[in-house]
């Protein structure tokens, strides 16, 4: 990040991979009434927030997007970042490759490690 623009790798979609600038712009109403021009420079960019899978039980979200860097660790935590979605097709999942997840051999799905502890159910 510098004064004038945000410099960012894509992650999703299409060109991902690939480095981006994005410059800070100014932005001022068009039709405006008022004797002076209301004049703001800020980068057209959206807020988010990250939260982990066990501080989000409990709550709903319209969009959720889960990080799998590692596999779950507990009993129905795959379940819990799963569920936190009011809608399923807003729930987009990143897994990274390792021994416990990954690709699927000859397939475009993944895979990961859930852990369910039938002793509990």
């Amino acid at each position: 990040m510098s004064r004038n623009f945000i410099k960012a790798k894509i992650l999703s979609e299409c060109n991902k991979g690939d480095v981006v600038l994005i410059p800070r712009i100014d932005l001022a109403p068009s039709e405006t009434s008022l004797p002076f021009i209301l004049r703001r420079r800020q980068f057209p960019l959206i807020p988010a927030y990250a939260i982990t899978i066990n501080k989000s039980q409990g709550q709903s979200f319209d969009h959720v997007g889960i990080h799998l860097e590692t596999a779950v660790f507990s009993h129905g935590q795959l379940y819990v970042g799963f569920s936190r979605s009011r809608n399923a097709s807003q729930v987009k999942v990143f897994i990274e490759a390792n021994p416990q997840q990954g690709p699927l051999l000859n397939d475009e799905r993944q895979f990961t490690r859930n852990i369910v502890y039938t002793e509990i159910l």
